[in-house]
């Protein structure tokens, strides 16, 4: 009995361990995705023709970022690094989606791996840049950035990220200063142009206004500058034309949640709290699992003295933040306990 146990074990791995191997080397290429677009289909099959050529799977990756597919181009990067292991851009790419990610330990790796390949990679200490200033290591990011400069002193990424170190030191000259040189070098940089449309507006600066719309002509799949003008107008009393701007923002994108929250706001200021009813209630539909959602919805139902439905709205916005102190607060106001509602019947 042991030898025919035995016998069939040797059998059965012997099974698995062909499947396995068949597993490992299933090539990815006949993976249908890179046959959803003619390009990604015409380099797939330059790379099954060329299967060691690195470079293919690097121009791949870069497509697939674009087209938003972040896994797969970074599994391209990564067999770009692994084929050509003298190309500094192949790691920096790597180190990039990774920090995109927010894998950071992993990304300072492979950017690492790029700085080592070539000491002088503008692209790899950007990034170490970016890292630095994610970790408010600001000392570092101009060291970062310095280095680049020394080789290239026009190079508008690097004056950017100084821009934005200084914004975060709350040196808002020095801010400007960087952001307005950056476009010197490249006049369409859309980053620069819309950090000085918010520096401008959080001074208050009527500049704000051509800066934000010169984004947004820069790039009008960018809705954000539209949002940036209502905020620039919200915060000058310009409600009317706040508005104006907010709806502008939704008709062009429906799922900017700001511009509800920033409509209803105004409209709650205003008393038109039916009207601001609806932009929450269209928030809670778009996004379930917003808490603020819920309890500014409750606020408008306890205005419309609608109890009952603002006491659900309080409650599940702190089912979904159980540390969410306004809507305690709010049903402490209703003088109702978490387990009791019988203020609202």
């Amino acid at each position: 009995m042991k030898s025919s146990c035995m016998k069939y074990l040797t059998l059965i791995l012997g099974i698995l361990l062909f499947i396995s191997c068949k597993d490992k080397h299933t090539p990815v290429e006949n993976n249908p995705v890179f046959d959803s677009d003619p390009r990604l289909k015409d380099i797939s099959d330059r790379i099954k023709s060329s299967p060691d050529k690195a470079v293919l799977y690097f121009e791949r990756g870069k497509m697939l970022y674009k087209l938003k597919m972040d896994t797969l181009a970074l599994n391209d990067f990564k067999k770009a690094a692994e084929l050509d292991t003298n190309q500094a851009e192949y790691y920096s790419a790597v180190g990039d989606l990774l920090f995109e990610s927010k894998d950071i330990e992993a990304s300072v790796v492979w950017l690492q791996k790029a700085i080592t390949k070539n000491p002088n990679d503008p692209q790899a200490h950007l990034k170490m840049a970016k890292m630095f200033l994610y970790a408010q290591d600001y000392p570092k990011v101009f060291e970062q950035v310095n280095i680049v400069l020394r080789k290239n002193i026009y190079n508008p990424e690097a004056y950017f990220l100084k821009g934005m170190a200084y914004k975060e030191m709350k040196d808002t000259a020095q801010a400007i200063s960087s952001f307005q040189t950056a476009l010197e070098h490249t006049p369409d940089f859309q980053g620069a142009i819309v950090q000085l449309g918010l520096l401008y507006s959080a001074k208050k600066n009527p500049l704000a206004i051509q800066y934000l719309d010169k984004a947004y002509h820069a790039d009008s799949s960018d809705v954000f500058p539209i949002f940036a003008r209502g905020v620039y107008f919200q915060d000058n009393h310009e409600l009317e034309k706040a508005k104006a701007e907010y709806r502008r923002c939704i008709i062009r994108n429906t799922h900017y949640i700001d511009a509800y929250f920033n409509l209803g706001y105004i409209l709650m200021h205003q008393d038109s709290i039916e009207k601001a009813f609806r932009q929450y209630d269209i928030v809670t539909k778009l996004q379930p699992d917003n808490p603020t959602a819920y309890y500014n919805r409750g606020v408008c139902n306890e205005n419309l003295k609608k109890l009952k439905e603002a006491v659900i709205d309080y409650r599940r916005a702190l089912i979904l933040d159980s540390s969410y102190t306004s809507p305690k607060n709010a049903l402490r106001r209703l003088k109702l306990s978490e387990h009791g509602n019988a203020a609202a019947q």
